[in-house]
């Protein structure tokens, strides 16, 4: 993920001393998000292997356990350094952040109802889901306020600084647009299914216009300030998550409208799903492509492994999953096959994020204090361990 205070993590095996959790910072929870994007993109794939639905689950419920960890961390964190807290929202390069506590409760909630109820029950998983998604979604709504607004009042931030961090406190509502519809179902037919469908639509319109005024800003800043500096040069990635969501979330529109909405209005969301879908996913194709350029420039200059690496994990599963959703609204192998090509991708980048951030917290660098980033275009620092 980004600027100052990237994320770092993967779940210890018991929660952290107050002493050791200074210096954790809201982008841990970008590790949760990719930890469950992995579980619930690998359930929607267009193949039918052997155990694939068991190991999605197994990493659904490590992503559970991340999110329980994480958050006993982050209560400590909030109770016995409420002066670094502070300084969290203060800070132009980590206030974003708080916008994937969110997306973290949101992803593994949509995860509970998508895979959790092979193991925990469909009562169970309800239930969990219903609690993460009414929390996220509210969290949400808040950190897409209350972010902008520090930023435009406290943050002082230069146009040098514009980043795609910039979008995490603007795609969580995107996300409460793409799990919402999981529940839909679940309630009562007629008002209770229209009202939280239409509800998901008023998030995803809320999400998408607002990344479409804040996405000119960062692409600008990319063309005419130059590359970012290489730590962060992975958070061009970020760019993918709500381009992806939203085809996905278009895409669950569709799947649950014909037992919600009377006609002519669920043909409507199934041709929007393709509609809107198919040119994003192009834009999403065209992103991708550029991002990637970056980091094969930013790693021929000696980028190393830092937390904003994790920003492979989350926005990439979007694009499996919104990928999938086309697949299955228009039928056409050219995007089945890409999924899969791209929840490839995505496992890989996982598996590597995973791997060295184990490391980094066994020994304890992950957790020390941040290091300011060499000087790069723009005035931007980032944690460089």
């Amino acid at each position: 993920m980004i600027t100052a205070a990237p994320p770092r993590l993967h779940a210890p095996a018991r929660p952290p001393r107050a002493g050791a959790v200074r210096h954790l910072g809201p982008n841990w929870y970008a590790t949760v998000m990719g930890t469950a994007i992995v579980a619930t993109a690998g359930a929607g794939l267009p193949l039918r292997l052997p155990g694939l639905r068991t190991a999605c689950t197994a990493v659904w419920a490590l992503a559970l356990l991340q999110l329980v960890v994480l958050l006993t961390a982050r209560v400590l964190h909030w109770r016995h350094h409420r002066d670094q807290a502070r300084a969290h929202l203060l800070d132009p390069a980590t206030a974003p952040f708080y916008g994937c506590l969110a997306m973290a409760l949101l992803s593994v909630g949509g995860g509970a109802l998508t895979l959790g109820r092979d193991w925990i029950g469909i009562r169970a998983a309800l239930a969990l889901d219903t609690v993460l998604f009414v929390s996220g979604t509210a969290l949400g709504l808040v950190t897409a306020v209350a972010v902008p607004y520090l930023m435009a009042v406290r943050h002082r931030v230069q146009p040098g600084q514009a980043g795609a961090v910039w979008l995490l406190p603007l795609v969580p509502p995107m996300v409460s647009a793409a799990t919402g519809p999981l529940l839909v179902p679940h309630l009562p037919a007629g008002q209770p299914r229209q009202t939280l469908l239409f509800a998901c639509f008023a998030l995803f319109g809320l999400s998408l216009l607002a990344t479409l005024v804040t996405l000119p800003l960062v692409f600008a800043r990319l063309l005419t300030a130059g590359p970012p500096p290489l730590a962060l040069t992975p958070t061009l990635f970020l760019v993918l998550g709500p381009l992806g969501q939203s085809t996905t979330a278009a895409g669950m529109f569709a799947d649950v409208a014909p037992d919600a909405l009377p006609a002519p209005y669920h043909e409507g969301l199934a041709v929007l799903s393709v509609l809107f879908g198919v040119p994003v996913m192009g834009f999403a194709l065209l992103w991708l492509c550029l991002a990637t350029a970056h980091v094969v420039r930013a790693r021929r200059h000696g980028m190393r492994f830092t937390m904003t690496w994790w920003s492979f994990t989350f926005p990439i599963g979007t694009c499996v999953t919104g990928a999938e959703a086309l697949a299955r609204h228009t039928g056409l192998a050219v995007y089945g096959w890409p999924a899969v090509a791209l929840y490839a991708v995505l496992a890989a980048a996982w598996a590597v994020a995973a791997v060295h951030t184990a490391r980094g917290l066994v020994s304890g660098a992950l957790l020390a204090a941040p290091v300011p980033a060499p000087e790069g275009p723009g005035p931007a620092t980032a944690r460089t361990r």
